[in-house]
């Protein structure tokens, strides 16, 4: 699969991808000693979906390539392209450019609505124009562009202060200041602004989702989300519709088959005894909803994932 990138930026590129490397021993998410930034690494690509709840953050990719699942959009990205999740998402995802000699390479760098918040109000008067319409799916909570060279050379310092931890404390909030102010001035902004307004669509849907988050076991009573978040039933389905490419029932039903998968892969459970878990009243209907989800029933999709992570760095996870 193809990816092109300004030639500008190319060395800029490379420098990151080594930095993460250095760092990034094992294949997988990788937390760090800098608080809110991991690293992914893979270094082969993968048959399996990966599945993965994405917190509010942004994400750059050094090197190789992968393909996500929100809904029903699909998200390619490539080298320096650079993605933000305005609210929590479960996506599928699969790394489709990596080997061992050149892996799949990028960091997750987790935004703080308060921080994005404070550097507005600093700010004063926006710098670029506010237009959703001026960017594709505009009210999808997750988006992609391609990062300028301000965001690249902004995130390779912050991965570089873990070449020297006594610096993490005092240059690290500095640099992340910075990365929020590059995404604030640069292609991100519509996107990153959604963090601010407390009464916009994004925000009311991402109290939903909270709830949903916290209570996805329990049956879903959509008017009563709808009165927790000051919304009508119709509004609400609506525009969790645009942010989120799924309706909260979809949502619940995600949240529910990721949960049960990391209950069978992690803690060895049986798949009558997760789908209990997660609340699924039948094993059969569990099964059915988890093989349109994954393509393969369970007990096959755990196999498989255990047979990749059998060959994968102790550090691998699923997604």
């Amino acid at each position: 699969m193809p990816w092109e990138a300004e030639a500008s930026l190319d060395v800029l590129a490379n420098t990151l991808a080594r930095r993460i490397r250095r760092h990034a021993t094992g294949e997988g998410f990788i937390t760090t000693e800098i608080p809110g930034l991991e690293l992914a690494r893979a270094d082969s690509t993968t048959d399996c979906m990966g599945s993965r709840v994405y917190d509010p953050a942004l994400c750059l990719v050094a090197q190789g390539a992968k393909t996500l699942w929100l809904g029903d959009r699909r998200i390619d990205y490539g080298p320096l392209s650079c993605m933000v999740s305005a609210v929590p998402l479960p996506v599928l995802g699969k790394v489709v450019e990596a080997s061992p000699q050149k892996p799949f390479l990028g960091v997750k760098f987790t935004v703080d609505p308060q921080e994005v918040t404070d550097l507005v109000l600093a700010m004063g008067a926006p710098g670029v124009p506010q237009r959703e319409d001026a960017c594709p799916d505009g009210a999808c909570g997750m988006s992609r562009v391609l990062a300028d060279r301000g965001m690249v050379e902004a995130m390779s310092r912050l991965v570089s202060l873990l070449d020297t931890p006594r610096d993490i404390a005092i240059l690290g909030p500095l640099i992340r200041r910075e990365i929020l102010y590059r995404a604030l001035i640069g292609e991100l902004a519509p996107y990153m602004r959604k963090f601010v307004t407390s009464d916009s669509q994004t925000h009311r849907v991402s109290r939903a989702i909270e709830v949903l988050k916290a209570r996805f076991t329990e049956p879903l009573r959509v008017r009563e989300l709808a009165d927790m978040v000051n919304m009508s039933e119709s509004a609400l389905f609506h525009s969790f519709k645009q942010v989120t490419r799924m309706s909260p029932v979809q949502f619940q039903k995600r949240l529910r088959l990721h949960e049960a998968r990391r209950l069978m892969l992690a803690e060895g459970a049986e798949a009558s005894t997760a789908g209990f878990r997660v609340g699924y009243g039948s094993p059969s209907h569990f099964s059915r909803d988890y093989s349109r989800m994954f393509g393969v029933p369970p007990r096959t999709d755990v196999s498989q994932l255990r047979g990749e992570l059998q060959h994968a760095a102790p550090h691998r996870a699923p997604g």
